[in-house]
């Protein structure tokens, strides 16, 4: 089983990354936050890896710290979270939010992650609460801190994300485009609408 890789990055996007390891290439799902910290096209990665193996296929989900797989781990280990929602999930939250959110039973937090509905939530929260909180996380590293720090701000962020999403973006690249603009924009905490985040994105993937 792959437990990690060291390679070329090939290929990038916020969902995947390509990875030449001495002439085979190895296509791996991963986070937006883990495509936040890939170094450019031609250059050396290193990641963790997790190896999804199923009758009919076998993946492979790449994080850059093992702290981000750890978390991942635990998500898919919940019923009804599969690996496509875990990446969503890991996303959306740093280490650090994601860990209080469900040690807090902060479902309005959880429901404001696009595809994360109240029974999903509370399943976080009952099957994860106690094993969540000895896992050691920060603000820093590969679940760098999101932009959103508050229930108001992530209601904000999601509905951004939703509305980005139905334009025809992929999840992962939407909180990408997100996190930038807020990040560029709200750099003393102040608030932005929902139509400026949009705006502000669309601009900025047009540009890509």
């Amino acid at each position: 089983m792959i437990a990690t890789l060291t390679g070329i990055v090939r290929y990038k996007t916020p969902g995947a990354v390509i990875l030449d390891v001495a002439g085979v290439g190895y296509e791996l799902a991963i986070s937006s936050r883990t495509y936040d910290s890939l170094p450019a096209i031609e250059e050396e990665a290193f990641l963790h890896v997790y190896t999804n193996v199923r009758e009919d296929s076998i993946t492979l989900f790449g994080f850059e710290y093992i702290e981000e797989k750890q978390l991942f781990l635990l998500l898919v280990g919940v019923s009804g979270i599969g690996p496509k929602l875990g990446l969503a999930i890991l996303s959306g939250l740093n280490g650090k939010e994601l860990r209080d959110a469900i040690m807090l039973k902060d479902y309005s937090r959880l429901t404001a992650l696009p595809g994360v509905g109240k029974k999903t939530a509370q399943r976080l929260c009952m099957e994860l609460g106690e094993k969540i909180g000895g896992l050691q996380v920060e603000d820093s590293g590969s679940v760098q801190a999101t932009p959103v720090s508050g229930t108001n701000e992530s209601a904000v962020m999601h509905d951004a994300v939703s509305a980005l999403v139905n334009l025809g973006y992929h999840q992962n690249i939407a909180w990408q485009a997100l996190r930038r603009v807020y990040n560029q924009n709200c750099q003393e905490g102040d608030a932005v609408s929902v139509e400026e985040l949009i705006r502000l994105s669309l601009q900025g993937l047009a540009q890509q």
